[in-house]
């Protein structure tokens, strides 16, 4: 009977540990991995803007390294585009000629074709004074019946054709004395213009080559090496705005009434740096559906969504870095 009982009472001791682990697991669960975290953990981040070029090239220099500090108007990097000189070359001499065309129109007619318009001119008058006196004499012969209408005819049309001649002369040589048309001298002007935006044009890509940093800030990072050919637009390195800097908070709905307006002004604490910074809320959206967090049983229990919150560092000159973490303590 004794050894009944002490078989029994050794099966019995390891369930009974076996309920009280269970237990204390239980326990423990309850009361510390059911309470909620009293902390909201965030993201510094900053402004960075992104340098292109608009013409395609090949990288022919960086005058920047990655880490390095630069200046609004600081050169970052050189781009060769052999293309746009032989471009540049086409539109100069179409501007070269266009500006010829334009003066020629201004001034009108040189003095030799003025001069030979003139001539003709007088040419055409002598012609005329000789073919009436032809007519008239042989008018009268005609009149005593010597030669024949045919005869009369043929004569009085050379007196015509020669007075029509010195009309065409005289008007020649009046275009060469008053210049050309205003239609004329406004078309050579246009096209003076024109090639004169070609020039300019070209000039601008070639300016495109210097690539210019567009603010102050720090060069974080570099995507192309130097020979690469890189395309229209496409990126060639980062700047970043450190004057720009805030911080980013992805935050439960339920947990959003202290940040929830523009203007909070909220503490975070910054373990990299071991300190406590000061900070105001300037932007607040929803994450959508896709950040919502999903209630785990069907009734007690609701769908509830992320909104991200962003801040400001009230101290610009905080040496925060992108990437380092922001700790709200609630």
């Amino acid at each position: 009977m004794d050894t009944e009982n002490k078989k029994t009472g050794s099966k019995l001791i390891p369930i009974l540990v076996f309920a009280a682990v269970i237990i204390i697991v239980g326990l423990y669960g309850f009361f510390f991995l059911n309470q909620e975290d009293n902390i909201i953990q965030g993201e510094a981040d900053v402004t960075e803007v992104r340098i292109s070029s608009k013409v395609p090239g090949r990288i022919y220099k960086y005058t920047v390294d990655e880490g390095s500090f630069v200046k609004k108007g600081d050169t970052l990097a050189i781009l060769s585009i052999p293309d746009i000189d032989a471009k540049l070359a086409q539109a100069s001499a179409a501007q070269q000629g266009a500006a010829a065309q334009n003066q020629k129109a201004i001034k009108g007619a040189r003095v030799e074709q003025i001069q030979g318009a003139f001539e003709m001119w007088q040419k055409a008058k002598v012609g005329v004074d000789i073919a009436q006196k032809s007519f008239t004499r042989v008018q009268n012969l005609y009149d005593k019946g010597v030669v024949t209408a045919q005869k009369r005819d043929e004569i009085e049309a050379q007196m015509n054709a020669a007075i029509a001649t010195e009309k065409a002369a005289k008007s020649q040589y009046d275009m060469a004395v008053n210049g050309a048309e205003r239609e004329d001298k406004e078309a050579a002007l246009a096209l003076l213009d024109r090639a004169k935006g070609a020039v300019a044009e070209v000039e601008s890509y070639i300016a495109e080559s210097y690539l210019i940093s567009p603010t102050d800030g720090k060069v974080t990072e570099k995507f192309p090496n130097e020979g690469e050919l890189v395309g229209t637009g496409a990126p060639i390195m980062n700047v970043a705005k450190l004057d720009d800097k805030w911080g980013s908070f992805n935050i439960r709905e339920d947990r959003l009434k202290n940040y929830k307006d523009i203007g909070t002004k909220i503490k975070a604490y910054v373990p990299a740096l071991d300190k406590e910074v000061e900070m105001t809320v300037y932007y607040v959206k929803d994450l959508g559906s896709y950040a919502a967090w999903k209630a785990t049983k069907t009734t007690g229990q609701y769908d509830r969504k992320t909104f991200e919150v962003k801040a400001r560092f009230n101290d610009k000159s905080i040496d925060v870095l992108p990437g380092m973490s922001l700790i709200i303590k609630e």
